[in-house]
C-alpha cells in the first residue's frame, strides 16, 4: 500500500447506487480488520439484497495489502470482482471491502460493459464515502498540573504532534502521537514549555487514525 507508516482505508461505511443501461449496481464500502469481518459484511449485504441475482465482492486487509479476495458471484470470470479489487489498488485502500450487489435491468452488458460499471460502482462509492490515513506512531502520553495544562493544550495544539486523547483526573493528561524521528525534539520541546515538570510516560506504537485527534473543548 502507500508505505510502512501509513496505510489508506475508507473513512465510513456507506451505499451508493449507479444505474448502467437500466442494470442498478449498489456498492458498499466498509473498514474492516479481519477476513472474518469482511465476510460478515458480504453476508449482511445478502441479507439486506435478498432479491438482488449477484452479490460480486473485493477486500483487501493489513496495513502492507497482502491480503486480497475477490468474487465474480456468478458473473462471466473476471468481469466484476477483479475490476473491483482493482480499483481498490488503484486507490492504495487497505482494510477495506467493497460488495456490488447487481439487479439485473434486462439489457446484456458484455463483458465489458461489466467490467466498467463495477470498476465504476466501487470508484464512485469511494468519492461519496471518502477516504482516511492511518499512521503508525508511537504513543506517549504527558500529564502535568492543572496550572500548566491550558498553555500547554494550546501550544501541542499548533506544534507537529498529534494530540491523540485528552484526559483528567488528579492532573490533566494528553496522549500524543509521535512520528519517526519526533521522540527526541518533542521531549526536548515538552521540557522546555513546562520547566521539566511534565511526566512522559511511553505507551507503545499503535496504528492511529489521522483524523481522530481531538479538538479543543
Amino acid at each position: 500500500m502507500t508505505g510502512s507508516d501509513r496505510y489508506l482505508s475508507v473513512a465510513r461505511a456507506g451505499v451508493h447506487e449507479i444505474e448502467v443501461r437500466r442494470s442498478r449496481f449498489l456498492c458498499a464500502l466498509a473498514p474492516v480488520d479481519s477476513a472474518d469481518a469482511a465476510r460478515e459484511e458480504i453476508a449482511r449485504r445478502r441479507r439486506a439484497e435478498p432479491g438482488a441475482r449477484h452479490h460480486c465482492h473485493a477486500f483487501v486487509l493489513e496495513p502492507d495489502g497482502r491480503t486480497q479476495r475477490s468474487s465474480d458471484d456468478g458473473e462471466p470470470a473476471g468481469t466484476a470482482g477483479t475490476p473491483m479489487l482493482e480499483v481498490l489498488r488503484r486507490r492504495e485502500l487497505t482494510d477495506t471491502v467493497a460488495v456490488v450487489t447487481r439487479y439485473f435491468g434486462g439489457v446484456l452488458l458484455g463483458a465489458g460493459g461489466l467490467i466498467r460499471a463495477y470498476g465504476q460502482a466501487v470508484a464512485e462509492a469511494i468519492d461519496v464515502v471518502g477516504v482516511t490515513e492511518y499512521r503508525r506512531l508511537r504513543l506517549v502520553e504527558v500529564a502535568v498540573d492543572y496550572g500548566r495544562a491550558g498553555r500547554l493544550e494550546n501550544d501541542l495544539r499548533s506544534s507537529p504532534y498529534l494530540v491523540h486523547d485528552t484526559w483528567f483526573d488528579d492532573n490533566a493528561h494528553f496522549e500524543i502521537g509521535l512520528g519517526t524521528g519526533q521522540g527526541e525534539p518533542f521531549h526536548g520541546w515538552l521540557a522546555d514549555l513546562t520547566g521539566g515538570e511534565a511526566v512522559a510516560r511511553d505507551r507503545g506504537e499503535r496504528w492511529v487514525r489521522a483524523d481522530s485527534a481531538t479538538r479543543p473543548g
